[in-house]
């Protein structure tokens, strides 16, 4: 989960410690969730009282990948919750991914010495994380489909925008520079594009541009504030979640909405009304045949 410092960044609000304590208090029920595009109905695959976070679709369809208390599990459908051991990284915030191939984890876990947001990468069969930003706080969005490079968030001289950098690691290039928050970049399954959400313009909103940063342009433009788009593997849809227009950065615990439009642009149309926010569809989750996603809805517990 991303720490809060009332900055906004990485579409993260960095919790302050009554924040913190607040959130304790909340106890939440965590549903793990997928959506049918050909059914257009919502299916419960796993619940808990544990909270958890941000699931990613395993590129070969057979299981997902959650955050929960700075670590990272493995669900296989029928199943029950797996550890994968990221060796010293127990810090895990819900910026993770799995590569191309299937063969890697990517993680955004929060160093002991600074405290910041790192991104690195593991075996997903588990292993010992090698470090790929020289810096933080940084915070993995997107895997390019050549499985070279990666896409983040990272703040640097108080400003949030978006970076790419080889997944073995050097030097980073940065894409954006609008004022404000440029957050949540994802690739575009042919690579031609990197979709992002971004506050430029007043509200959060949708936007594309190609991996050298050029052309950058708006894809949504009604009343809501949208975050963390993600393309599907066909190149044919984006879904996103919204928040009212009265909110600002991603919080937990609003009301939001999942929303699917086509890439090729045209009127979002909303897919479920759920509770939830942070935490609900922050990084990639479609199936790899893109008929389906995987999200997250909370429920407060009674206290």
């Amino acid at each position: 989960m991303k720490k809060k410092i009332f900055l906004i960044g990485c579409g993260i609000l960095l919790m302050t410690s009554a924040f913190i304590l607040k959130f304790q208090e909340e106890k939440v029920e965590s549903t793990l969730e997928v959506y049918d595009l050909e059914t257009k109905q919502r299916s419960v695959v796993y619940k808990t009282d544990e909270h958890f976070e941000a699931p990613n679709w395993s590129r070969d369809g057979k299981f997902l990948v959650y955050n929960s208390n700075g670590k990272i599990y493995k669900f296989s459908f029928g199943g029950k919750p797996e550890l994968i051991n990221t060796g010293f990284a127990t810090k895990c915030n819900n910026d993770h991914g799995i590569s191309p191939d299937n063969s890697h984890l990517v993680i955004s876990h929060h160093e002991s010495k600074t405290g910041k947001s790192i991104i690195y990468t593991c075996p997903l069969t588990g292993g010992l994380p090698v470090a790929v930003t020289p810096i933080g706080p940084s915070y993995w969005h997107g895997w390019s489909p050549d499985g070279k490079t990666l896409a983040y968030c990272a703040e640097r001289n108080g400003e949030f925008d978006i970076y790419s950098i080889p997944v073995s690691g050097g030097k980073e290039t940065r894409l954006t520079n609008a004022a404000g928050l440029d957050d949540g970049p994802d690739y575009s399954y042919d690579g031609k594009y990197i979709y992002f959400n971004s506050v430029r313009t007043g509200k959060m909103k949708i936007w594309r541009m190609k991996p050298d940063g050029s052309e950058q342009s708006q894809m949504t433009f009604d009343e809501y504030n949208d975050w963390f788009p993600h393309p599907s593997p066909d190149g044919k849809w984006m879904v996103f979640v919204s928040y009212d227009k009265d909110v600002d950065g991603h919080p937990a615990n609003k009301n939001v909405r999942l929303r699917l439009m086509p890439l090729s642009g045209g009127k979002p149309e909303v897919l479920a009304e759920l509770f939830g926010g942070q935490g609900t569809i922050n990084v990639p989750s479609w199936s790899p045949d893109s008929k389906k996603f995987a999200f997250v809805s909370y429920k407060l517990q009674n206290k």
